[in-house]
């Protein structure tokens, strides 16, 4: 096939097009492998499934690089004009005005988003389909960045967190970034807006950084740092996003944003590239996530035992 020949795939009752298939989007070099727009397409239509339960009524805000990782990056909020129709939409209150954000339902959309070029999917954490609409998050995300390449912080981190949340009575699900880092996710269930969940992020971040002020820190610049773990919270707002599970990153080698179970952050071979879109549909087929999302918490009972433990 040559690179300028499309490709048709079916997704459901739909078809879409996918434009150039063979364009590099990830070029080779390195020690990183090199993928196409095709291949992009190929993995995003094999990991629908596992991906579209953690897409479907959140808006979305797309990272594209329409000519590959060497060129131009674009995050797109506000859906173009020529988008298809049959894309789900939603038109959500911003400063001075109001955005429209694609909402990502279904294996055809995802597939037009790869035929754009889109790699990377930041979603809301709240949905539009809810009873609290999109000002109540159903999902509170802690992420834990560190200040180089030590994953052995993260591990430590994950382990600190998950152990003052079990305190709190919350669960906790990790996940790889794809980038250098871990997030855990708190299933909510919604009767919390956007201030009152990060209120009570901030808050547990806090305690957690007194705990352990060598090592982890919640200062938001960076020279305030130093070698320490950042815990950051800044997701958890209104309009705030934060990488899908599964979704592809945009760095060499397409590393992928990959749920854990909590056995596998001890696996020494961990870091938060372990998984690209060559292998992430096989972790993913393991559904490590199987027994912790299932029903969200209220932050009632946890916000009195962290004000307690806090005083």
């Amino acid at each position: 096939m040559s690179r300028g020949e499309a490709r048709t795939l079916r997704a459901g009752r739909r078809t879409v097009e996918i434009q150039r298939p063979g364009k590099v989007l990830f070029p080779g070099g390195g020690g990183a492998k090199e993928y196409t727009k095709g291949d992009l397409a190929d993995y995003y239509r094999s990991v629908a499934p596992y991906l579209l339960p953690h897409l479907r009524g959140r808006p979305l805000m797309l990272e594209r690089y329409p000519d590959g990782l060497d060129g131009q990056r674009f995050l797109q909020k506000n859906t173009p004009e020529h988008y298809p129709e049959w894309i789900t939409r939603a038109e959500l209150a911003k400063e001075g005005g109001t955005v429209t954000h694609v909402v990502c339902d279904d294996t055809a959309t995802l597939l037009y988003l790869a035929d754009q070029a889109c790699l990377t999917l930041h979603r809301w954490l709240s949905r539009t389909d809810r009873a609290g609409g999109v000002d109540h998050p159903d999902r509170l995300v802690f992420d834990l960045d560190p200040a180089g390449d030590d994953f052995a912080a993260v591990r430590d981190a994950a382990h600190w967190m998950r152990e003052l949340l079990d305190e709190l009575g919350l669960p906790a699900a990790p996940m790889t970034t794809g980038s250098r880092g871990l997030h855990l996710v708190v299933p909510l269930d919604g009767r919390h807006d956007f201030d009152e969940v990060r209120r009570f992020a901030h808050d547990v971040a806090g305690l957690a950084a007194s705990r352990h002020p060598d090592r982890l820190t919640t200062a938001a610049r960076k020279q305030d740092r130093g070698d320490r773990l950042y815990l950051d919270v800044q997701r958890n707002g209104y309009a705030q996003t934060a990488v899908a599970p599964y979704t592809v990153r945009a760095r060499p080698g397409a590393p992928v944003a990959v749920p854990l179970a909590w056995k596998q952050v001890d696996d020494p071979a961990l870091d938060a590239r372990r998984w690209s879109i060559a292998d992430a549909v096989e972790q993913a087929r393991t559904e490590p996530w199987s027994d912790l999302l299932h029903r969200g918490r209220s932050l009632d009972q946890a916000r009195r035992r962290l004000d307690d433990m806090r005083s």
